[in-house]
């Protein structure tokens, strides 16, 4: 790996600390003070990225900058720090260990499910990808909420919060999941390199779709935390053991279950850097 990947550190807040286990993650904190300062400095670092990007206008922002969604809390993050201490980078992962229904999930606000031409095909698509997790009797996950600090574009903190996702992954038990990313960028295209894949319907590659809320293309992808492009295998293994020693902080309260009515649409992997730089095979 490279040197330039310690320059920032992980710092993990988990949406419940009955979700943490001690033999998996041996720095836990339960501090609800810590932890509702850490999500909303998270909260404002996105409101900041997806703000200065065009992807949100300053009215879906709080008085105080930030970028609140409905499932934050019930949402694990792996967070980067920079070396003062302040997070430069995100990355949300919604567990959902079991959807009944594809209305149970966050993605199913997004513009592509409402899309008369697509939405049933899309529907249709993440359902398999429900399957796929009962067959292998892991969880279902959705992935988003990805942004990182303007003065950390240009560094490998991209790629890095993407495999640390990965690992963590792996860690609660592995999972098979969905994500949106914008193709501005190249960031769908820079996922597709490290393991995620273009969701299809029955051998029909679903097409990327223009977010209105967001002011974008996007494409939505899915993923399996088993199978990552093998060359980015000892990354993930080399963060998820970062991960384990890193600082896990959870507030005091069980979050509940993610169920209900999400607001307009999903949040997108949402990366205002382009990650050529980072993607050669590793070494």
């Amino acid at each position: 790996m490279h040197t330039t990947f310690s320059q920032s550190q992980f710092i993990i807040l988990s949406p419940s600390s009955r979700q943490v286990r001690p033999q998996v993650f041996k720095n836990m904190k339960v501090d609800n003070r810590s932890y509702k300062a850490l999500l909303a400095e998270m909260q404002r670092l996105r409101g900041d990225a997806y703000l200065s990007d065009g992807a949100i206008q300053q009215g879906d922002l709080t008085p105080d900058g930030r970028h609140v969604l409905a499932i934050d809390e019930q949402s694990w993050h792996v967070l980067a720090l920079n070396p003062l201490g302040q997070v430069c980078g995100c990355v949300r992962y919604l567990e959902e260990k079991t959807p009944t229904s594809f209305e149970d999930l966050w993605i199913h606000e997004s513009a592509l499910a409402r899309c008369p031409t697509w939405g049933e095909r899309f529907r249709r698509a993440v359902e398999q990808e429900m399957t796929r997790a009962r067959r292998k009797r892991v969880a279902f996950a959705e992935v988003g909420g990805w942004a990182v600090a303007q003065d950390r574009r240009g560094t490998p903190d991209s790629l890095r919060m993407i495999l640390a996702v990965w690992g963590l992954a792996q860690m609660i038990g592995g999972c098979a999941g969905v994500a949106t990313a914008t193709v501005r960028h190249h960031s769908a295209f820079m996922l597709r390199r490290i393991g995620l894949r273009s969701m299809t319907e029955n051998g029909v590659e679903l097409p990327a779709y223009y977010d209105p809320y967001y002011g974008c293309e996007m494409q939505a992808l899915c993923f399996d935390s088993d199978l990552p492009n093998p060359k980015y295998r000892r990354w993930i293994e080399e963060l998820r053991r970062d991960l384990e020693t890193a600082q896990t902080v959870a507030g005091e309260g069980a979050s509940a279950p993610w169920r209900g009515t999400a607001p307009e649409l999903v949040g997108p992997m949402l990366n205002p850097q382009p990650m050529a730089a980072f993607l050669p095979a590793p070494s």
